[in-house]
């Protein structure tokens, strides 16, 4: 199943106010498992860039201004997410901030019945304890050293390993995975017919040999079961 773990930076808390998106991050999964696809783009604002933002994210208007303004990159990131589930943290603010972008455009918002949002994911599995991004990881031991800021793509992918965590873990995705494989195996994608069957391996004096084995063995185990296998298919007379 491919889904889409999301997540944005952006210039404050409500863009109402006229805060806009200034990074998105997505990464591709399937059946829980990172593809290696992902989609990253920093976004020019059209506006200043507040103090206690770039403290966040460390992204600076002078930087974000020789990127692309989001109508630039809407149609390449539509086209990336398609029409899949959305993974994302906090999941209401990410999507306020995305459909009101879209809006700006004249385009439609993004489905809520698309949205799965791991902080109610969180909420109810870990229900009373702290479940931001980072105590989550903290939690399941995801390695957070290479997060000094917010970054989107960066979250995105922590974000990836949450939600396996979350699913069941990794082992759950694994499980999927092969699941997967027996499918295309079942369907003849993965595995051919010999066309040739593979030569016996054992000897005609290697097979007597152990037939002999068997034979000299009193009373085995496996006599027991050949009884009552016998006993149970034996007909019931009326």
């Amino acid at each position: 199943m491919r889904e889409i773990v999301l997540d944005t930076e952006t210039t404050g808390l409500d863009p109402s106010s006229g805060h806009r998106v200034v990074e998105i991050g997505a990464v591709e999964i399937c059946n829980l498992i990172p593809t290696g696809r992902y989609f990253h783009r920093y976004v020019n604002p059209e506006r200043d860039m507040p103090e206690e933002a770039f403290r966040v994210h460390g992204l600076s208007y002078d930087f974000l201004a020789q990127h692309k303004v989001f109508k630039e990159i809407a149609a390449e990131f539509i086209d990336f997410i398609e029409d899949v589930p959305l993974i994302i943290h906090n999941a209401e603010f990410d999507t306020r901030f995305l459909n009101a972008e879209f809006a700006l455009m004249n385009l439609p918002p993004l489905s809520g019945a698309r949205i799965v949002d791991t902080l109610a994911m969180a909420r109810r599995r870990h229900p009373g304890g702290p479940n931001s991004l980072d105590a989550l990881c903290q939690r399941y031991a995801i390695d957070l050293s290479r997060r000094d800021k917010h970054g989107a793509l960066l979250d995105a992918n922590l974000l990836a390993e949450v939600y396996a965590e979350l699913c069941g873990g990794r082992q759950a995705a694994l499980s999927l995975q092969t699941v997967h494989a027996v499918r295309i195996a079942a369907s003849g994608e993965l595995l051919r017919q010999r066309p040739e069957p593979l030569a016996p391996r054992l000897s005609g004096e290697e097979k007597e040999a152990h037939r002999a084995f068997v034979a000299s063995i009193k009373s085995p185990i496996w006599d027991r079961y050949l009884e009552r296998d016998e006993t149970a298919s034996a007909p019931v007379s009326g």
